[in-house]
């Protein structure tokens, strides 16, 4: 892989692009703090459908914001899922009189936080959906049984055909099931030469000279298979087809294709691949549809449509117009004519092109966020512990955490994209600050706490734990606030043992990973069962080291670690970092007392 670039470190680089990106198309409007890109002349009579993702993807998502397509885009760190707060900020600079639907692809992170920012839409009384998109068919039916199909470039393709009902007027509801219809009748995979390289970081897996991963996904996830020697590009392409096609396969049969069935064909360029090769692959995938597979597509799009940086990868995705058509409303001119309308976004540049609007001042482009309201602290229903012990406690867990950080981001680049480790000491670095300049512990306020650590896992920590651990801490802060006349009843530790068990609850309405599935919730149900149980904080922090060392042998279910073929022999892998990363927090705040 190369490891060049002409900007060394990810330090400011996503907002730098973000404003590049609005510079070439003046229409748009660039919230920089909350890194959404949006159109300020979306029609509030429009359903607003709004999309968004780890940055590193571009031209997704930020390059689909525009007439006829997205009516914003909200982009995180590098592979890492935006905060649940720039989630509604991008709701709320587009308003619609007729609801919001977000539209994603399936990884964790994306599904926690925009689903709770469609949760606190629809609080507010706002029409608000969210569609899930997945079409990758290399993880197969039974081991991706509980975390479903990983979503891949076709999504782009999901989208277009939104943006343009959206624009002919389709209701919410509406518009979801036909996203739901399209979804459904894609298959996809991927394939990768090398990995892409993260500027900054030195953890990268890499693969040898003769060898290909099929399978790969768009955050360095180890694929599938390797085939070794690598195959001929005609030998790739056969067995790319045959995983996506082959309806006689039990594990990947998800799209069944009738004779004469119209179709459209993707293929998304990682980054990495020359256009050159990319006109030839396209050939080939053409060339093998029609002489092996009796299918013709009916309109072919290519080129850089969902990125991984650098990455010599592409994807292959085949959407089937006429099944779409037997499962919906829509007629198959309908929907080759939502496809077919213009946009003035990046879509252009894989199908027409048309002319831009006159420049507006790049002063009116870039937009801030209004001022937000902190939460007020409501002293009868806080608990309230010695100050120097609140903050010695919140010191320790953070600077161990920090100090554990190399450890988190090596293991979680063995088992997916890396961001793990970069992203508790984000929050760690985020909570010590708040410490010493806004002196949060000086009334030994744990409401108070807890209160600026929803403040930065929404406004910092992206990513799965972000989501995670947000929905944790604003449950196990509300359960307290609900609950503080226990304390004074049966105990601080009474009050803390219920409140965990109702934050915990909560949480698992938004996630199904249990005790075993190798996530961080390896380590959180023990802590807060055995503290239930027992009354004991000693106790619980056991039982926290105990789930976490247990993630070694554990093969993984849910999360991006599910698409790694490791684990499944006995072999003992390294921690779960989250898992890992959960438990120094918690033994940290165990060891200060």
């Amino acid at each position: 892989m190369s490891k060049r670039h002409l900007f060394p470190s990810l330090d400011g680089l996503v907002p730098k692009a973000l404003r590049g990106i609005v510079a070439s198309n003046p229409r748009l409007n660039l919230d920089e703090t909350n890194r959404v890109v949006f159109d300020p002349e979306s029609p509030r009579s429009i359903v607003s459908v709004i999309s968004g993702g780890g940055s590193g993807h571009e031209p997704a998502w930020s390059g689909y914001v525009g007439t006829n397509m997205l009516a914003a885009a909200v982009g995180g760190d590098v592979f890492a899922s935006p905060s649940t707060r720039q989630i509604l900020a991008a709701v709320e600079a587009v308003p619609s009189d007729k609801g919001t639907l977000l539209v994603i692809t399936n990884y964790t992170g994306d599904c926690l936080h925009f689903g709770l920012a469609a949760e606190k839409t629809k609080a507010k009384g706002h029409p608000c959906r969210m569609l899930i998109c997945g079409d990758d068919v290399s993880i197969g039916k039974k081991k991706g049984s509980l975390v479903g199909r990983r979503g891949l470039a076709a999504q782009i393709g999901v989208l277009k055909v939104l943006g343009a009902a959206a624009a002919e007027g389709l209701s919410l509801d509406e518009l979801y099931d036909l996203g739901t219809a399209v979804n459904g009748q894609i298959v996809s995979i991927a394939a990768t030469l090398d990995h892409c390289h993260v500027p900054g970081r030195t953890e990268h897996g890499a693969l040898d000279e003769d060898v290909i991963e099929i399978g790969t996904g768009p955050h360095n996830e180890p694929g599938y298979r390797k085939l070794s020697p690598a195959p001929s590009a005609q030998g790739l392409v056969k067995q790319l087809l045959t995983y996506c096609l082959d309806e006689t396969d039990p594990e990947r049969g998800y799209v069944k294709f009738n004779p004469g069935d119209e179709t459209v064909l993707l293929v998304s360029n990682f980054g990495g691949m020359s256009n050159l090769e990319m006109g030839g692959l396209v050939d080939e995938i053409l060339q093998q549809l029609l002489a092996d597979w009796n299918i013709e597509p009916v309109r072919v799009y290519f080129g850089c449509l969902e990125t991984s940086l650098n990455a010599p990868a592409f994807s292959v995705s085949v959407i089937n117009l006429s099944g779409i058509a037997s499962t919906s409303t829509y007629s198959l001119d309908r929907l080759k004519g939502f496809f077919d309308l213009k946009t003035d976004t990046a879509w252009e540049a894989v199908s027409g092109s048309q002319n831009r609007p006159q420049r507006r001042k790049r002063a009116d482009q870039l937009v801030k966020p209004p001022a937000e309201t902190r939460k007020v602290v409501d002293d009868a229903r806080d608990l309230k512990i010695n100050p120097r012990l609140l903050e010695n406690m919140l010191r320790n867990a953070c600077e161990t955490l920090i100090k554990a950080e190399p450890d988190l981001t090596r293991w979680d680049t063995i088992m997916g994209d890396g961001d793990c480790g970069l992203t508790l000491e984000t929050g760690a670095k985020a909570l010590l600050e708040a410490v010493d300049t806004k002196g949060i512990t000086a009334k030994g306020s744990v409401v108070e706490v807890l209160t600026e650590l929803e403040e930065i896992l929404e406004g910092k920590m992206g990513g799965t734990l972000g989501g995670i651990l947000g929905i944790f801490f604003v449950s196990l802060r509300t359960a307290i606030e609900e609950n503080i006349d226990l304390a004074k009843s049966e105990g601080t530790v009474a009050l803390w043992s219920k409140a965990l068990s109702l934050a915990l609850t909560h949480l698992e309405q938004y996630t199904p990973a249990k005790v075993g599935d190798r996530t961080v919730m390896d380590t959180l149900i023990p802590f807060a069962e055995v503290m239930k149980s027992t009354k004991s904080f000693d106790d619980g922090v056991a039982a926290a080291v105990e789930g976490a060392e247990a993630t070694k042998t554990l093969t993984p279910r849910l999360g991006r670690a599910t698409y790694v073929g490791t684990g499944t022999d006995g072999k003992e892998l390294p921690p779960d970092p989250g898992a890992w990363g959960a438990m120094v927090v918690i033994r940290g705040l165990h060891a200060a007392l």
